[in-house]
């Protein structure tokens, strides 16, 4: 599993991993990237069978097998302790994360995320699958901006989503371990479990995601712990590309507000 390790290098530093979504690339997180390295160690990488992974997924893949590959990844790399913030997918990883390995968990982060798939995103997800299976990787990579981004920032930022389309026609992942990365996400379910997940929590959703409703965030807060949850005005499903600032600014200071007493970074600058 490829992983980017980059911030502070101190072994007290903080450290962040940044887990994306269905398509799994670790270059999800770049609008964060400049903020979150001022004051930890982060973490991204790109998930087993996507991007610089490359891997053939075996048929019954799931979203503990998901944890696990990170955990080990991690593991390899002497990060036995850390946070995780998660997109939607990347989200349901922390989760199994914060079950599986409750002692290296310190907190987690759920960036539109649920409990359970509700009818409304099992219906998304369902016309993705019938374009890929039936139109083909083109007709998929096309109508992905559509469940992403708000109709305003599709029409202003045109050309970027040009760019993005060809990227992922380039990369695309295949058909067979989108599928099953696919049903991993759509058959997880973690209504049963939620009240052991004792790490402090944030969930972070937008009122106009068109593919998991606010409402999803708000069920999920309701049965974790330990959580809190900011609601953005808008945004989309990737608020955290179309919105970065005000998503930065929720991110950090939860994280400051939240953070073990016992470590402070270097000061990033010195008074004249």
């Amino acid at each position: 599993m490829h992983l980017d390790i980059s911030g502070l290098a101190q072994p007290s530093a903080p450290t962040l991993v940044l887990s994306a979504g269905l398509g799994g690339l670790g270059s999800f997180w770049q609008p964060q990237l400049a903020e979150l390295r001022k004051a930890y160690r982060v973490v991204t990488y790109d998930q087993r069978g996507t991007g610089r992974s490359p891997d053939t997924l075996p048929a019954g893949y799931s979203m503990r097998d998901m944890a696990e590959e990170l955990a080990s990844a991690l593991a390899a790399r002497d990060i036995v302790r850390f946070d995780i913030i998660g997109h939607a997918l990347g989200g349901m990883v922390a989760m199994q994360l914060a079950l599986d390995y409750p002692e290296r968990v310190a907190r987690l982060a759920i960036v539109n995320g649920w409990l359970r798939l509700d009818a409304h995103t099992r219906r998304c997800f369902q016309v993705r699958q019938d374009l890929l299976l039936n139109v083909g990787v083109e007709a998929y990579v096309r109508a992905q901006p559509l469940f992403l981004y708000p109709a305003d920032w599709l029409a202003e930022n045109e050309a970027r989503i040009e760019a993005e389309d060809a990227l992922h026609n380039a990369h695309f992942q295949g058909t067979e371990n989108l599928l099953r990365r696919l049903h991993a996400l759509m058959s997880c379910d973690f209504t049963q479990q939620a009240g052991q997940i004792t790490q402090p929590a944030l969930l972070i959703c937008s009122q106009d995601d068109l593919l998991v409703p606010s409402i999803c965030s708000q069920k999920l807060y309701e049965a974790l712990p330990n959580a809190t949850l900011e609601a953005m005005p808008r945004g989309g499903h990737a608020m955290s590309v179309t919105e970065s600032a005000a998503f930065n600014a929720l991110l950090l200071t939860w994280l400051d507000e939240t953070a073990p007493a016992h470590f402070s970074p270097e000061p990033l600058w010195q008074k004249p």
